[in-house]
């Protein structure tokens, strides 16, 4: 076989494998696109609290939800609650203390909105996510008057989730990281009215 016959023999070689795997990952897409954080996020939507998909490792054993992140920090904890903004705001509450705390803001194309403790008004952390005719809403119906220390963020989609992270600077501090990934509150503005 020629120089040129090898050439082109190789070059068919790949381009059948090229076909192969882009088939392959095209059929995979559906499989794929069920697991992303969105999707996994969403069974914590009848939740009033963050649920931890992440410890601190405190020498306990790990919890149930913390089988589909990949090996994280062991000196931080990640709690995780969805939201739906058709049934009304949400209102995302975190009581600040000793530890880093970071609050990120996620919808369907990535993070639009993070937050950490060093932005508490008297120790606590108060986001109310809406859309934007809820926020419109929320102004025209707002009293001059009255004080607001509510910071109101306008989500690009209805759907998304808030990422809570508690770093813990000493091993003795890994179960008050874990509690305070876990305690956020995430409730539908109104809902005890």
């Amino acid at each position: 076989m020629t120089t040129t016959g090898r050439f082109l023999l190789a070059t068919l070689c790949g381009l059948v494998l090229a076909g192969i795997v882009h088939i392959g990952v095209v059929l995979a897409i559906p499989y794929l696109s069920d697991h992303d954080a969105l999707s996994r996020a969403r069974a914590t939507l009848s939740n009033d609290t963050s649920v931890l998909i992440h410890s601190a490792r405190t020498g306990a054993p790990p919890e149930a939800a913390e089988n589909w992140l990949p090996p994280q920090d062991p000196a931080a904890a990640i709690g995780i609650c969805a939201y739906d903004l058709d049934d009304g705001p949400v209102r995302i509450s975190a009581e600040t203390g000793p530890l880093l705390q970071s609050l990120s803001v996620h919808g369907r194309g990535g993070a639009f909105y993070a937050i950490t403790d060093q932005a508490a008004v008297r120790g606590n952390i108060e986001l109310v996510i809406m859309t934007r005719r809820q926020f419109d809403e929320a102004l025209a119906n707002a009293d001059e008057d009255e004080r607001n220390r509510d910071v109101r963020i306008v989500a690009p989609g209805r759907e998304g989730y808030v990422v809570v992270r508690a770093l813990s600077a000493l091993p003795s501090q890994q179960a008050m990281a874990n509690q305070a990934a876990r305690s956020v509150s995430c409730t539908i503005e109104g809902e005890e009215e």
